[in-house]
């Protein structure tokens, strides 16, 4: 499907909470032209859980036009009810995107044998790429690299988005999976090493900021480009933690509004940024020299 550094997309909206259609196309258009290798459309950072199911239809439509087939369009089509998330698959596959990103179902707590056949009930309803999404963090669950491996074996299930953090977890999952499996980070601030360490790249939160600057780094990263790909992720540290200061993307939409690139709009019950945090957010920019703020 991809490599590289892949964002994962905010969704653009007007200071009453209206999605900005103008303001979205111009982001697919900025990260055409920056060399991000992938869009994630309607996850985490894109607000999904306070988008409608008719919304989140529209976005996509929208960005599929916008990008023309010059890059991949993945939907996030993950639920707790295994049911709702068939329907969602099977819905974004009809609009035509390229595959879908499915995050473990959150607050049911399933177990292993739960999530197996959560994955394949969903893949054996749909002939798109499917990407993993395993958050702990957000869904109080965790995909064990054992399950994953087994949801391997479906043809359709192509890779992972691993968000733990944890840079042995990826060491188990290479070694247990095909070359072929895409190993995605899900956490910039170690991202870097989940690639040195066997990933393909990173679905991205900074890349909305910064998104030449982490397609940059993943690319040295993926030749084997080592200092190269250190130089530019040390300059990132500071943005990649100052943008969890508070629950993402309350961050990275305060300061893409304060770039000019969005709207000041977020819905409930997230919360604009904390103005005891602006310092830092507006510091992380002038470390990576990329804006002056």
């Amino acid at each position: 499907m991809f490599n590289g550094s892949a964002v994962a997309l905010v969704t653009p909206m007007t200071e009453m909470g209206q999605v900005d259609y103008p303001k979205l196309m111009d982001l697919v258009d900025w990260h055409i032209q920056s060399g991000t290798k992938a869009l994630i459309i309607n996850g985490t950072t894109g607000e999904a859980a306070t988008l409608g199911w008719s919304e989140q239809c529209q976005i996509l439509e929208a960005v599929l036009a916008r990008a023309d087939k010059k890059i991949p369009i993945i939907a996030g089509t993950g639920s707790n009810a295994t049911e709702i998330a068939i329907q969602q698959t099977q819905g974004v596959e009809k609009l035509g995107v390229d595959g879908c990103l499915i995050v473990t179902p959150y607050y049911n707590k399933p177990t292993q044998a739960g999530l197996l056949l959560h994955f394949k009930s969903i893949a054996h309803k749909t002939s798109l790429p499917i990407l993993l999404y395993n958050v702990p963090s957000r869904t109080a669950c965790d995909l064990k690299p054992e399950t994953v491996a087994e949801l391997a074996e479906m043809p359709n299930i192509v890779g992972i988005k691993e968000a733990t953090g944890d840079l042995d977890r990826i060491e188990k999952l290479r070694a247990m999976l095909s070359k072929s499996f895409l190993l995605l980070s899900g956490d910039d601030a170690t991202s870097l090493d989940f690639i040195l360490a066997g990933g393909d790249g990173v679905i991205s939160v900074t890349a909305n900021v910064l998104p030449a600057l982490m397609s940059q780094m993943c690319e040295y990263a993926l030749k084997g480009e080592k200092e190269n790909a250190k130089q530019i992720d040390q300059k990132m540290q500071k943005m990649h933690q100052s943008l969890f200061l508070e629950s993402n993307p309350i961050p990275v939409k305060w300061l893409l509004h304060k770039l000019g690139k969005i709207g000041p709009g977020i819905r409930l019950p997230l919360t604009p940024l904390s103005v005891q945090y602006h310092d830092s957010l507006a510091q992380a920019l002038k470390v990576v020299g990329a804006y002056d703020v």
